[in-house]
């Protein structure tokens, strides 16, 4: 089974080995790593994607993590998206093979490139746009620049501006929360399926 685990360490040489080796030893079979963000603290945050072997609980792969000194585990989810993470190099090069379409593929590209949940384009007259799990309905709001929402669920919610009075936003059901480095990947991948739209 496949599992989303992001997890926190010291960015010192060797303490992605550790944490790769501790989670081998607890029989998760890791797919791919990508570093989420380097902190101004010495840490880094990473996201694993890893096969579960079967029989194994994600609380022993969380356990064995946490047991390395530095280490902590963020967030740990069933991934359903499965495969390999998907790069937002990829999403430029599909945005620019559809010039006409960027906006509109950038949404549904959105949950694969973030690991989210959903996305919608949300302009005055409501959702103009959404991926399969995204509500119908969601109230426009002014964005004037990439930043987090407030949620009345377990939604962690983070949203950039599009042309006009339209925006996007992206879901997490229940976390992790959205990095700062996150929200400058949205706005700037934003910023440039606009302008590739515009061009």
């Amino acid at each position: 089974m496949p599992f989303l685990l992001r997890v926190a360490l010291p960015d010192v040489p060797g303490s992605l080995g550790r944490v790769a080796t501790a989670i081998g030893e607890a029989g998760g079979d890791i797919e791919a790593i990508e570093i989420v963000e380097h902190r101004h603290d010495g840490t880094a945050v990473d996201d694993v994607l890893l096969e579960a072997l079967p029989g194994v609980m994600p609380d022993s792969l969380v356990s064995a993590c946490n047991a390395l000194d530095g280490v902590s585990v963020v967030w740990i989810s069933r991934y359903a998206a499965g495969g390999g993470l998907f790069l937002d190099l990829e999403a430029v090069e599909e945005l620019t093979a559809h010039p006409t379409l960027a906006v509109n593929r950038l949404v549904e590209l959105l949950p694969k490139i973030f690991r989210a949940d959903w996305a919608a384009r949300v302009g005055a007259d409501g959702v103009l746009q959404r991926t399969g799990a995204a509500p119908d309905e969601f109230a426009w709001l002014r964005v004037d620049k990439p930043g987090r929402l407030d949620s009345a669920d377990d939604n962690v919610l983070a949203a950039a501006p599009l042309a006009g009075d339209e925006f996007v936003v992206l879901a997490r059901r229940g976390g992790p929360d959205i990095l700062d480095s996150e929200m400058a990947r949205l706005g700037h991948l934003v910023a440039l399926a606009v302008s590739i739209a515009g061009s």
